[in-house]
């Protein structure tokens, strides 16, 4: 468990490479864990640093590729949510599969207490073409039936680990409450990104051709 965690509850609707971008600020400016749910546009999914960009399934108008890893979500029908933890840090410090593991009984947990069955998978191979909801890996979160209500990507840099998740729940996902199971100190936060800052790496990274194209 992190010993303290901002927690900010994006009130903006945001395009995919805004939302990205916004990301990005966290990963790079932040000194202590925070985390970060946030909405879509509507039309958008993204799909990860690995996937090809050919071959998109039809569905969503909007793509925009993610710094982390994962597969192909369809962001008009989930709650989305980031966590940013610097180098130093247990949860950072982690192997993938722990910290994924870590946040994603988490995220269980959250939902059980909704309502919503919720346990973690024991895995098994991605499916074809990286559509994330699919076919569950390990400790995804799945429902009452096996089916995956809950992914996430990850990403680590010099500066920590970057996880967006992505969760199919109807209201039963409580972000606020998964910030007070991941800390045993969670301190709300207001943020005013710097639109100067996220403008231009949304245009210089998540918009260029050369990026959304890059496999």
């Amino acid at each position: 468990m992190l010993r303290e965690l901002s927690f900010w509850e994006d009130p903006e609707i945001r395009d995919g490479f805004t939302n990205m971008a916004v990301d990005d600020w966290l990963a790079e400016y932040f000194e202590t864990p925070i985390l970060r749910s946030y909405r879509w546009a509507p039309g958008w999914g993204s799909f990860g640093y690995f996937i090809p960009r050919a071959g998109l399934p039809p569905g969503p108008r909007h793509w925009v590729r993610r710094w982390t890893g994962g597969g192909i979500v369809d962001h008009r029908h989930d709650r989305t949510y980031t966590l940013f933890v610097p180098r130093g840090l247990e949860l950072a410090e982690a192997r993938g599969a722990e910290s994924y593991r870590t946040i994603h009984v988490a995220v269980a947990a959250v939902l059980s207490e909704a309502g919503q069955a919720a346990s973690l998978s024991g895995g098994t191979a991605s499916a074809p073409g990286g559509e994330c909801f699919i076919r569950p890996v390990e400790h995804d979160v799945l429902d009452g039936k096996g089916r995956k209500i809950a992914g996430a990507g990850q990403r680590r840099s010099a500066r920590g680990l970057l996880h967006q998740g992505s969760v199919l729940a109807d209201g039963s996902f409580d972000a606020a409450r998964l910030a007070g199971l991941l800390a045993a100190k969670v301190r709300i936060m207001d943020l005013d990104p710097p639109s100067g800052w996220i403008e231009k790496r949304a245009a210089e990274k998540y918009r260029s051709r050369n990026w959304l194209e890059r496999r």
